[in-house]
């Protein structure tokens, strides 16, 4: 391939590769020359020009394919154009030559059109440079176009359109030559064909004015004719044209109006015109639109789908600002279309026009219009429905009959209802909360229109009112109660009006059924009156015949609504519902009987229906309310479901004695078993499986149903990938709502509301608008092929046999259509079934079994219909999955093989190809390895059947599934595969998409199976690479939408897989323009890239799609230079942007997603769209800041457009000198309303709320950035040294301004988003220092700003969310000491006192619109941010009084500044809350009480208070509890420093609040949860230390409440939930079981306790310790009874905890737990509290057992981790020093202690021994001498061994020198202890070991340091020693005159050396104390 990259081509190389490879070379060549021409040197390409022109023209004549002639073309144009043109005239007319030719064989053919492609070319890049040639081109292009077949034919339309193009005006001689010749293929049998004449034709309207004057009628009426029989692709293009056509006619071109004096249509003839083709269709037309309609014929509906896609392109033309203009008479028109009668001949058909209505509308009014413009669009729409209603209730109160066609009117009324309501709702429903004007304003009457409507006579009409309400109390949730209100009044004071029964309740249905999507819910009560209402009209139905019906279906329909409230609703209501099921059925056979045997037609149908409604209320109770479906529930709910099963059996008898009128009843009923049944396990309902099969079996054989109805559900059951086979079947595109009418399938694309009521209140399917359930007779087919496939897995194979064999049966019965239809019905059941089969991981049955569901499928492979083909695979490989046996795979494989060698026809091809991918795709490579070659090569044959485009198809998609999922095991027949895709893209005619689809797929399919290779250097890895380079190339050239995608999504995996070799640079640009295609799939996949490549490269990928904007201006392809309002620019090149023209502008590429953001409304796409910003916004905002808060602030600028947001205050002064002030102005005024050069709306709220999000983001990664973001000082210095330096700083009065915006706006979302930036900027500029006035902070100007921005959300009306929000950020702000003047404080401080009224007022006060738990959240949210606020108050009280007085200078003599020292007074923010202490203390101390009580776990749930606490109520507790974890924290914290600072004198009431509240702590407080709610920067420990105090300080309160004992007064009980001292030790034990989870024996115990102990954090190691001290302190708190009962459990925990702490560390430190464990011990064995006589045994025995545990844990093991033996002596000595020696003087206790004091001597570790030493000293030196003796006795022979050995071993650090040291301090204290007599043999054992320890003068010098340092140690001691014991020191020298030698030369040497020092430097002083101390002392 290298080879091919030259300016000429390489004609050796040429010559030496293979025939095959010849094309590819050349493509190669052409794509290289493409990218080069542009950027060569003009001379270079003058010199080789003659060559070059010579070798491009021969390749016109070498039979080129399709992607090479248009290359081939654009390079010859292009080489012109930048070379010399003197022989452009001979090259183009040796391409006419060719097209003369008469030679008409299919290999001249690939050159005639290569040569028409070149004209076009030439035309297009030239234009009037070849004018005089062109009369004879066009000529000789239109004689060709009549003799030439479809491919040559679209091939000279789109030429034509080129040279149309390049021409312009001067074009015009040949104008009427080109539309004659062309009108006439418009309905050309070629789809292709028709698009290109219709691209033609849309090019030529341009400048042929005739067109849409003259013309105009006829152009419509081909355009009408064209749309028969037409595809998706004809359709999309016709209507491109005939509602360009129609707009130019409108509104014509300035120009082209300037040169001829045109008479314009008028607004109505246009609309007449378009009208005529949505009523009547394409054929047999009269000249005017009247009599036309008077004729009879059914609407064609291609023509009705394409001509309202062209009503849309019409609307786009003209743009949004026309549409706002004409919108009465535009909606009025399109409402009549709908009121028609030939729009409604049919109910379906009526249906199909409602939704092509509706799409032109949604289309229209939801994309083109700002959010101002929509709501003056919903105020027209709310007249329309209101002047429509009036004529109704003329009609319907209008008794003399008069009004003779009236009836008509009514049921034409209620469609234009159905559009106009569902419309409104939508509006609505996108405007959110910005839609509030439209309901405030009392005059456009919005709520009273809509609900009139509900008395409309016609059912689809009151079901659109409904939702319409729905949708209108989604978007304003505080709508949501009192809508519901209103209805049930309405419909008690309406009772005996059937239309007001079931209008209103379908109203009340539809709201409850909204509920769910608003968080803050309704009010608890008013699930009761719903039930209430239900059960009245349910009881009242029989009273009144003419209402009994109504009732029935109004009290199931609202108790099925009532279900989508969830559990915690139902809970209270389900006995009740259980009564009622169970009553609306017959108890026994025998009633059931009795019940067939009477009643009248009309009590049977309002039995059925009253049965159906029940059967649907439990259907929503199973989907709903999952948790309350119990094994006795089921139960209870199977009684009636088992009697409407029986009841089915006696149906049609009934049906034949009443009349087939009951027949829809019947279906419903059965359609509500099928679906209640489908949600409950199968094994309920075993019993009942054969006649339950009989049913289903029944239903979708259409056994009892004439007509041929099929079921929806096969598109679904099939793959996704599927649909490129089934062309019909439609992927998604924008206009899927509309295109699905033109389905296959039965009533497809006919979902409406009226069709089942239940819908209204059920969730939307994703992806819909409005709920459109298919018509009855569909819908029941569809539940039981579902319940089908639910109860087949669970079916004996006996029964499953025999179903096969019915079902083989039933096809050969039917005959033509019916057949068709009942084997899609029974392929789609089967396929149901092997699904549910799979999931259930169950097996199909024995060989009978599958050899009868074989022979079905088999049979079906060889149908004609592709539908039941593509099933039939599928369902094959669904088997194949099922059985999982490689014989059965092998033989279904193998009858595949056989087949395709004899097959000839292309059906069979087709089926059995797609067997073979589906076998492969469902087994996995593992499972058909062995076929893999086999079908490999069958299928790589077929797909080269160039006869057959079908073949092809089926055959590549089969191909890409193997090799999809035969993963590296196909990597050996990867190049043969990618040589034939190659072949076949350079070869397959374009008009083939299919094929050029599938061959797209191919390629994705093997870069995926090569994978991480493709990054390889081998020569087959860059020949592999290179193909697939080229493949993409080609594919992405393609004109066809859905090849494009496929092509993005191969170069996306190629840039997963091998980065470096995707060209960004030519990729990223044709995203771009690729964003603003007309499809769905591309715009999807394109985002999707660029998802990818952001996430890696984003700098790249902005940077490259700017170049886009700035070439937009010279490049052809771009229209952005003529404005986009003017109707019919359409853009110049081949691209069908949406809106004309690339949009990439100086926002860039960021700027154009967050466009697109506001008009798309496809879920996935949106979401790819805020990913891709976001990555863009990780790698790119820090380093382009300015650009990116640019971008937010445009988009947030839209608010204040919108919403009446006053320009901020307060700030203005500073703003001015940074500003210009008109700058400052028009940012809240205009933002490009007037402005004709930005055509889209202005950004909705869903984006502006994105981009507040973003800010936010922003904010946190210049945090993780550069400190410098957040310090003013350093930002300016950083911007004088680099002027391009961007800090966030710098920016702070935009940030602000953005965040004021946000959170004044009408949308409830973006005020919380706003909220939540302000606090974010509050947080982290809070301590920003001002630099020019010292003292301040940056963020003080702006405290108006805050203030302001918080002001609104404390309003009346305001939701419980944004208020509590808005109270955290008040909290924030108060406490981040911005503000120190009291005066400018209050402003938001008076928030949090208006709010804190609020919550004093109590539960029942105000009128409720939302659930209790809002109020809650609301509540706690304040008492949250108060306590946030005392703590900081305190905080600051406590700081002034720590401080020295004088600091605080006296602030009298200047007013606004306090001096250099900007401090708050000492009682600054205190003084604003403490007239609040006494409400506020009340209240944080009930808030605790009722967490206290929400955190017991569940099995105390039966004990809480009936009614609630303080702030919840019992039915909301689940989300109560939530908001309680969210605010606990702090306002304990509160309560701590409160109880503290009043020295715990507070009411009782409030004591024992407090009390109540701590004790019934459980084990679920989460303490984590802390950290982040303080505003102080505490770590997380001190905070809960803080906490604690409150228990610590208990104390006080005790010495007040108990004077005399203590708790446990004599008897020693302590009662849980009266002792305080309880509640705390229950308390800190959660906390120590929390943290260390082996303390508690339950969880030791449990099974799933892992015995594995993790090392403490830090954070958790200084919580435990705090805990440990305050256990230890909580003995001083009782008496000594009660001492004596929580001693046990306390000295228990603290001897684990020091067992479980104490855990040797490297570094020998002592863990805070530890140290708190050893006080603990401490203090309480030096309790002298406890010792009276009456406890004195008790506690001897405590002491003695707890040191007994002590050394049990101490006792030496080989664990891991090693124990710090350490901490163990110390806690021994502990009890020795503290205990006394009657109390551990026994004998056992004795041994064990010496024994550790041994091992510990013993030990190798010196840090151990020295510690050792340090603890002996402490014991030998004990007062009680009996206590020290006995260890003296045992332990000191030791320590004199241990030192008498150092001789020998002399140490060599510095721990081994302090061991020495340590030990040789015992033996001098031995020594002083001793008695005079036997002082002589004391210092006979120490005098020796210190002289021992002396070096000679030679072994001095070469001695390490620690060795020199013992010498000069023992020196020391002994001139110590010696004056000290003289005689004693004198009698042991002179026994051992050795020693006295050694001693005299070491104190000869030391004073020589001495006196050298001296001379040098004063002599250094030996440290006398030792080294290293204890950590802590304990004594």
């Amino acid at each position: 391939m290298e080879l091919a990259h030259s300016l000429l081509l390489n004609e050796e190389a040429l010559a030496q590769i293979t025939e095959a490879k010849r094309p590819v070379f050349i493509f190669e060549w052409l794509r290289f020359l493409d990218k080069v021409l542009v950027a060569a040197n003009k001379t270079d390409v003058k010199e080789k020009q003659k060559k070059l022109v010579e070798q491009l023209t021969g390749l016109i004549s070498s039979s080129p394919g399709p992607p090479t002639r248009k290359l081939l073309a654009k390079n010859l144009a292009a080489l012109y154009s930048i070379g010399d043109t003197f022989t452009v005239f001979q090259t183009l007319e040796k391409c006419n030559d060719i097209i003369r030719s008469k030679d008409d064989t299919a290999a001249y053919l690939p050159t005639k059109l290569a040569a028409v492609t070149c004209i076009g070319a030439f035309y297009e890049k030239m234009g009037r440079m070849l004018g005089s040639a062109f009369p004879e081109t066009v000529n000789n292009l239109l004689k060709s176009l009549k003799s030439a077949e479809s491919q040559g034919r679209s091939e000279i339309l789109m030429s034509l359109q080129k040279v149309l193009n390049g021409l312009g005006g001067a074009a015009a001689s040949s104008h009427r030559d080109i539309y004659k010749n062309a009108r006439s293929l418009l309905t050309d049998r070629s789809m292709a064909v028709r698009c290109a004449v219709a691209k033609c034709l849309l090019e030529l309207q341009n400048e042929a004015v005739f067109m849409w004057t003259a013309e105009l009628e006829n152009i419509a009426t081909l355009c009408f004719k064209a749309l028969e029989n037409s595809n998706y692709g004809v359709r999309v293009a016709v209507s491109k044209l005939l509602g360009t056509v129609m707009a130019t006619a409108l509104m014509p071109k300035q120009a082209t109006v300037m040169r001829q004096n045109v008479k314009r249509a008028t607004f109505d003839e246009v609309l007449e015109l378009m009208a005529t083709g949505f009523l009547r269709g394409g054929s047999g037309f009269l000249k005017s639109g009247g009599e036309m309609l008077k004729v009879g014929g059914s609407v064609n509906r291609e023509v009705r789908v394409g001509v309202t896609q062209a009503y849309v392109v019409f609307v786009t033309t003209l743009g949004g600002q026309w549409l706002e203009r004409s919108f009465a008479t535009f909606l009025s028109h399109v409402l009549d279309l709908v009121s028609h009668p030939r729009a409604t001949q049919t109910h379906v058909e009526a249906v199909y026009s409602r939704r092509c209505v509706s799409f032109i509308l949604r289309a229209t009014v939801g994309s083109l219009l700002g959010e101002k413009a929509q709501i003056a669009a919903a105020k027209e729409i709310c007249q329309a429905i209101g002047k429509q209603m009036k004529a109704v209730e003329a009609v319907v109160n209008d008794t003399s009959g008069e009004n003779k066609s009236g009836a008509a009117d009514v049921a034409a009324s209620q469609h234009v209802m159905v559009c106009a309501l569902q419309e409104l709702g939508s509006l609505v429903q996108s405007l959110s909360a910005t839609a509030s004007p439209l309901i405030q304003e009392a005059s456009i009457g919005l709520l009273e229109t809509v609900t009139s409507v509900l008395l409309h006579p016609s059912i689809a009409a009151r079901l659109a009112a409904a939702w319409c309400l729905r949708c209108v109390a989604v978007a304003l949730p505080f709508q949501l109660t009192p809508f519901l209100d209103r209805c049930a009044e309405r419909l008690n004071n309406l009772k005996t009006s059937p239309e007001a029964v079931s209008g209103y309740s379908f109203a009340m249905a539809a709201l409850l059924g909204g509920v769910h999507q608003c968080p803050l819910g309704i009010p608890h009560a008013k699930g009761k009156m719903v039930v209430s209402i239900a059960e009245d009209l349910l009881r009242t139905a029989a009273q009144n015949s003419r209402l009994s019906l109504q009732r029935t279906q109004a009290g199931w329909l609202l108790l099925g609504a009532l279900m989508t409230l969830g559990p915690s609703v139902v809970r209270y209501h389900l006995p009740k519902m259980l009564l009622l099921w169970r009553n609306v059925f017959p108890r026994s056979l025998k009633e059931l009987e009795a019940e067939k045997a009477r009643g009248d037609s009309f009590t049977w149908q309002v039995t059925l229906e009253g049965r159906a409604g029940a059967l649907c209320a439990m259907r929503s109770f199973v989907a709903h309310c999952p948790e309350l479906l119990t094994e006795d529930v089921i139960r209870k709910l199977m009684t009636p479901i088992e009697c409407a099963m029986t009841m089915m059996s006696h149906i049609p008898s009934v049906i034949k004695a009443h009349g087939a009128h009951l027949k829809a009843s019947a279906a419903m009923v059965r359609l509500r078993l099928y679906d209640i049944l489908a949600l409950l396990p199968p094994k309920t309902y075993e019993v009942s499986f054969n006649a339950l099969l009989r049913e289903l079996v029944a239903e979708f054989t259409l056994t009892d149903n004439s007509a041929n109805t099929t079921t929806s559900l096969l598109r679904s059951l099939c793959h996704y990938d599927d649909s490129v086979l089934l062309g019909s079947w439609l992927q998604e595109t924008d206009h899927k709502s509309i295109e699905d009418q033109l389905q296959p399938n039965s009533a497809s694309g006919s979902g409406a509301l009226e069709h089942d009521p239940s819908s209204i209140y059920l969730r939307i399917p994703a992806g819909e608008a409005v709920p459109g359930p298919l018509p009855l007779g569909v819908s029941v087919i569809d539940a039981s092929v579902a319940l089908f496939g639910v109860v087949f897995p669970h079916v004996s194979y006996k029964h499953r046999l025999q179903m096969l064999d019915h079902f083989a049966e039933c096809v050969k019965q039917a005959k033509g259509v019916r057949q068709q239809a009942v084997q899609l019905n029974i392929f789609t059941a089967v396929l149901s079934a092997l699904k549910g089969l799979a999931e259930n991981k169950s097996t199909l049955g024995p060989e009978e079994v599958r050899k009868s569901a074989l022979t079905l499928v088999m049979g079906a492979l060889d149908n004609p219909n592709p539908i039941l083909r593509c099933a039939a695979g599928e369902a094959l490989g669904r088997m194949a999955q099922v059985v999982g046996e490689a014989t059965f795979i092998a033989r279904m494989a193998q009858y595949s093989f056989d087949k395709l060698k004899s097959a000839r026809d292309v059906v069979s091809r087709t089926g059995h190809s797609l067997a073979l991918g589906c076998l492969h795709r469902y087994v996995g490579g593992i499972g058909s390895g062995q076929h893999l070659k086999t079908s490999v090569s069958i299928l790589l044959a077929l797909a080269q059947d160039g006869t057959s485009s079908e073949v092809q198809t089926w055959s590549l998609h089969s191909l890409a599934l193997i090799v999809d999922s035969s993963g590296p095991m196909y990597r050996r027949y990867v190049e043969p595969t990618l040589s034939l895709v190659l072949t076949l893209l350079l070869t397959v005619p374009p008009s083939h998409t299919e094929v050029h689809q599938c061959l797209g797929r191919c390629l994705g399919a093997i870069i995926t199976t090569v994978g991480p290779e493709l990054q390889g250097n081998g020569a087959t890895t860059s020949t592999i690479r290179s193909s697939c380079l080229v493949g993409c190339a080609i594919t992405q050239d393609h004109s066809d939408s859905l090849v494009q995608a496929a092509a993005i999504s191969c170069l996306q995996q190629l840039h997963m897989f091998a980065p470096r070799h995707v060209n960004l640079s030519s990729l990223v640009p044709s995203l771009c323009v690729h964003l603003c295609s007309s499809h769905l799939l591309l715009r999807r996949a394109a985002v999707a890239c660029l998802r990818q490549l952001a996430q890696r490269e984003a700098a790249e990928v902005c940077e490259y799609a700017m170049s886009l904007a700035k070439n937009a201006g010279d490049k052809e392809s771009s229209g952005a230079n003529v404005s986009p309002f003017a109707p019919g620019v359409s853009s110049q090149s081949d691209i069908h942007c949406r809106h004309q023209g690339v949009n990439i502008t100086e926002t860039g590429l960021e700027g154009l997603l967050f466009g697109m953001l506001d008009r798309e409304t496809d879920r996935k796409l949106c979401s790819d769209i805020h990913d891709t910003l976001g990555h863009m916004l990780s790698s790119l905002a820090v380093e382009k800041l300015s650009h990116w808060l640019m971008l937010c602030k445009d988009v947030l600028a839209a608010s204040s457009d919108m919403s009446t947001a006053t320009p901020l205050g307060g700030g203005k002064d500073e703003e001015s000198e940074k500003k210009d002030e008109m700058d400052d102005d028009t940012m809240f005024t205009t933002l490009g309303e007037e402005d004709k050069s930005k055509p889209f709306v202005a950004p909705r709220w869903a984006t502006r709320v994105f981009a507040a999000d973003c800010l936010c983001r922003i904010i946190h990664l210049c945090e993780n950035a550069d400190q410098a973001h957040f310090d003013l000082a350093m930002a300016r210095s950083a911007k004088l040294r680099n002027p391009t330096n961007d800090l966030l700083v710098l920016h702070l009065s935009d940030l602000i301004r953005m965040a004021f915006m946000a959170a004044t706006d009408h949308s409830n979302q973006l005020r919380m988003a706003g909220l939540q930036a302000l606090e974010d900027i509050i947080k982290k500029f809070a301590s920003v220092p001002e630099p020019e006035f010292p003292g301040h902070v940056i963020l003080e100007q702006y405290q108006a700003n805050v203030g302001a921005a918080l002001r609104p959300a404390f309003s009346q009306d305001t939701p419980s969310d944004i208020i509590a929000k808005a109270c955290q950020v008040c909290s924030t702000w108060i406490g981040s000491g911005v503000v120190s003047d009291l005066n400018d404080l209050r402003r938001v401080h008076n928030l949090l006192v208006s709010s804190l009224d609020k919550v004093q007022a109590g539960k029942g006060s105000s009128s409720q619109l939302y659930r209790e738990s809002a109020a809650t959240m609301e509540k706690l949210a304040v008492l949250k941010a108060w306590a946030e606020v005392y703590v900081v108050a305190m905080n600051i009280k406590k700081e002034a009084e720590s401080k020295p007085k004088g600091a605080i200078k006296n602030t009298d003599d200047d007013d606004d500044d306090y001096g250099t020292i900007d401090e708050l007074p000492p009682d600054s923010l205190i003084t604003l809350v403490q007239p609040e202490l006494p409400t506020l203390s009340r209240l944080w101390l009930a808030a605790l009480k009722d967490y206290a009580l929400l955190t017991l776990p569940a099995e105390f749930a039966s004990q809480l208070p009936p009614d609630g606490g303080a702030f919840y109520t019992p039915e909301t507790i689940d989300t109560a509890r939530l908001h309680y974890r969210n605010s606990w924290a702090p306002i304990l914290h509160a309560v701590a420093l409160w109880l503290n600072s009043t020295g715990f004198t507070c009411s009782e009431s409030a004591e024992a609040a407090a009390v109540s509240g701590l004790q019934k702590r459980s084990a679920t407080v989460n303490l984590n949860q802390a950290s982040g709610a303080m505003p102080s920067a505490k770590s997380l420990p001190e905070i809960n230390k803080d906490r604690m105090h409150l228990i610590l300080d208990e104390d006080d309160i005790e010495k007040e409440s108990c004077p005399v004992l203590g708790e446990g007064g004599d008897s020693g009980g302590l009662i849980p939930g009266k002792s305080l001292v309880f509640a705390t030790m229950e308390l800190l034990m959660f906390i120590l079981v929390r943290h260390m989870p082996h303390l508690s024996t339950k969880m030791s115990d449990s099974p799933s306790h892992i015995a594995t102990k993790t090392r403490l954090s830090e954070e958790s190691a200084r919580l435990v310790a705090a805990t440990v001290t305050i256990l230890s302190d909580l003995p001083s708190l009782c008496s000594p009874a009660g001492c004596m009962t929580i001693l046990p459990t306390i000295l228990f925990l603290i001897a684990r905890i020091l067992k479980d702490t104490a855990i040797k560390s490297a570094d020998n430190q002592v863990p805070p737990p530890v140290s708190a464990a050893l006080q603990g011990i401490k203090n309480i064995v030096t309790l002298s509290l406890a010792r009276t006589e009456d406890t004195q045994k008790q506690w001897t025995a405590l002491i003695r057992s707890t040191l007994a545990c002590i050394l049990e844990y101490s006792q030496p093991e080989d664990s891991v981790p090693v124990p710090d033996e350490v901490s163990m002596l110390t806690a021994i000595a502990l009890f020795l020093w503290s205990a006394g020696s009657e109390i551990i003087g026994v004998q056992s206790l004795q041994n064990g202690c010496m024994n550790r004091f041994k091992n510990a001597l013993n030990s190798c570790d010196p840090w151990v021994q020295a510690k050792c030493y340090q603890l002996l000293l402490s014991v030998f030196q004990h007062s009680n001498r009996a206590l020290s003796t006995p260890y003296i006795h045992s332990l000191a022979p030791i320590v004199v061994e241990k030192l008498k050995a150092v001789e020998r071993n002399r140490p060599t650090s510095n721990t081994e020198l302090l061991a020495v040291q340590e030990g040789i301090k015992v033996l001098e204290t031995l020594v002083a202890l001793g008695e005079e007599q036997n002082r002589v043999q004391l210092l006979a054992l120490l005098v020796p070991t210190l002289i021992s320890y002396l070096l000679d003068e030679n072994s001095f010098a070469s001695a390490n340091t620690a060795s020199k340092d013992l010498h000069e140690f023992a020196l020391q001691n002994l001139m110590h020693i010696g004056p000290l014991y003289p005689h004693a020191f004198k009698t042991v020298m002179g026994a051992a005159p050795e020693l006295k030698t050694r001693l005299e030369t070491a104190v000869r040497a030391s004073q020589a050396s001495k006196a050298k020092a001296a001379t040098r430097q004063p002599a250094p002083t030996m440290p006398s104390a030792p080294t290293i101390k204890l950590k802590t002392s304990f004594f």
